[in-house]
């Protein structure tokens, strides 16, 4: 049969629809800068939704679900949050918003902020509550030795201090 008279994909089918990001199962702590920072995210996707829409190139349309799943998840991470507000903690035990510094069998300190899950960026040293080290450092006081299970193996850290004052914004 000749290629000239078979229908070849031109792209006009729709696309499957985004499957939703997972909402974790874990209640939604977060610290009130992390507040703000999901009701930023929430406007900003809003305002993208709103131009992508007003567009007519395929791509602006081919953002437009990709947009529209990212915005659900953040209304639901905005509406279910739990704000700790670390001000009102009185610093003895780790809490959502503190800041801790911790030293391992070497010797060697890090200081880590304790965050909620959407706030938790490792390389600025904002650790979430619920990943393997926030959970081994929850609720402990200083100076308790806590351990760490890592894929590579479990690490020693004695918790040197606990700093509950808020983060700079």
């Amino acid at each position: 049969m000749s290629r000239a008279f078979v229908k070849e994909d031109d792209g006009d089918r729709p696309e499957a629809p985004l499957p939703d990001r997972p909402i974790s199962q874990h209640p939604n702590l977060v610290t009130p800068q992390g507040l703000e920072k999901l009701k930023a995210k929430v406007l900003a996707l809003k305002e993208e939704r709103q131009s992508l829409s007003r567009q007519a190139d395929m791509f602006a349309q081919g953002r437009l679900p990709e947009v529209a799943r990212d915005l659900r998840y953040f209304e639901h991470r905005l509406s279910s949050a739990v704000v700790v507000d670390p001000a009102r903690l009185s610093g003895e035990k780790i809490q959502i918003g503190c800041l801790v510094e911790l030293e391992d069998e070497q010797g060697n300190t890090y200081h880590y902020r304790i965050v909620g899950e959407d706030e938790a960026d490792p390389a600025k040293g904002l650790i979430s509550w619920v990943s393997p080290l926030g959970t081994a450092l929850m609720g402990q006081p200083e100076d308790e030795e806590v351990l760490w299970r890592r894929p590579d193996g479990p690490r020693r850290l004695i918790i040197l201090s606990i700093d509950p004052r808020p983060a700079d914004t």
